[in-house]
């Protein structure tokens, strides 16, 4: 059992201190840890005697889990536990890996990049009242390219279409929320993940807040645009039929178009005695008949794709070690 879980057991709930855990992705993040984890000891430390920092490794190129495994060596207090996945998974998979390892009574989430400040997290936690299950610090003012943002705002898009929730246009990786909702998704097994959406399964409580977001610490954000659009294709086809019904309207509509193609070519027949002349029209006809097939098909293919995935059994995450020096 954890220093935190210890410290929480055998009380009442009225007796608890507000017991966080903070729980951070890393990947190829060695050199903004240490300051990170500097400024969330001192915010946490000012804040509840109760607390941990959680760092997930994912897959990492760089140092960052010797950083890890070093600042877990610190006894001071917030503690650092560090979890070291075998190969990169995604943010939210590496998430996942963490909620579900997270000791204290709220847990609250943010990038290693330094963008999230630290010093925010107790607004998240004040708003976390009784009315709210969910917070999420939503920028003031995002600090992105023009393309970036642009995918951004298709993401939530499609995000509010899986989650069914307002909110979604306020998401945010910087969020706090009771860890008690975690049982909601604790069956989960689908190596697609969002977070957000696993969210919305357990509560339709949330709320957002306008926090200060800060450029980068170095070098590039991994969540490219690329990322972007390989995260909401994940969404809307892991977590929402919509594509399935978008190609039903598809088909219908090509089957509605080729009706009254048909009922004018008869209806001309019947009142002029002639034929449609022309290859063009054939062509154009029949191409959009084959592009709506090929799209659907598309579409479907997509889903049976996610189906085989899940069918192999294949891991959300696998963990290789976590500290203090523990074979996991």
């Amino acid at each position: 059992m954890s220093d935190l879980a210890t410290e929480v057991h055998g009380r009442s709930p009225s007796e608890l201190p507000l017991a966080v855990s903070v729980v951070v992705p890393v990947y190829n993040g060695a050199a903004a840890l240490p300051e990170l984890v500097s400024r969330l000891r001192a915010v946490l430390a000012g804040r509840t005697p109760a607390a941990e920092i959680l760092l997930v490794n994912d897959g990492s190129r760089d140092a960052s889990w010797q950083s890890i495994a070093e600042l877990a060596a610190d006894e001071r207090r917030p503690r650092v536990r560090g979890i070291d996945l075998r190969r990169n998974y995604g943010q939210h998979n590496a998430l996942l890996c963490g909620i579900r390892a997270a000791a204290g009574t709220v847990v609250v989430t943010l990038d290693d990049d330094l963008q999230h400040l630290p010093e925010e997290i107790p607004k998240l936690l004040d708003a976390l009242s009784g009315e709210v299950d969910v917070v999420y610090g939503t920028p003031l003012a995002e600090q992105h390219g023009l393309l970036r943002d642009l995918a951004s705002r298709v993401t939530k898009m499609v995000l509010q279409r899986a989650m069914g929730a307002e909110i979604a246009g306020s998401v945010s990786a910087f969020r706090a929320f009771r860890t008690e909702l975690r049982e909601a998704f604790a069956q989960y097994g689908n190596p697609y993940v969002s977070i957000d959406v696993l969210l919305s399964w357990a509560t339709n409580r949330f709320a957002a807040i306008r926090v200060r977001h800060q450029p980068r610490h170095e070098g590039r954000s991994s969540y490219t645009l690329r990322a972007l659009v390989r995260h909401a294709l994940n969404m809307v086809t892991g977590f929402s039929v919509g594509p399935l019904r978008l190609a039903s309207v598809i088909g219908f509509v090509s089957t509605l178009f080729g009706l009254l193609v048909l009922a004018w070519v008869v209806g001309r027949y019947l009142i002029q005695g002639g034929s449609v002349p022309g290859f063009p029209f054939l062509a154009s006809v029949i191409a959009i008949f084959s592009g709506a097939q090929l799209f659907t098909l598309g579409i479907l293919g997509e889903y049976l794709a996610r189906m085989h995935v899940r069918l192999m059994s294949r891991p959300i995450y696998s963990v290789r070690r976590s500290t203090p020096g523990e074979d996991a």
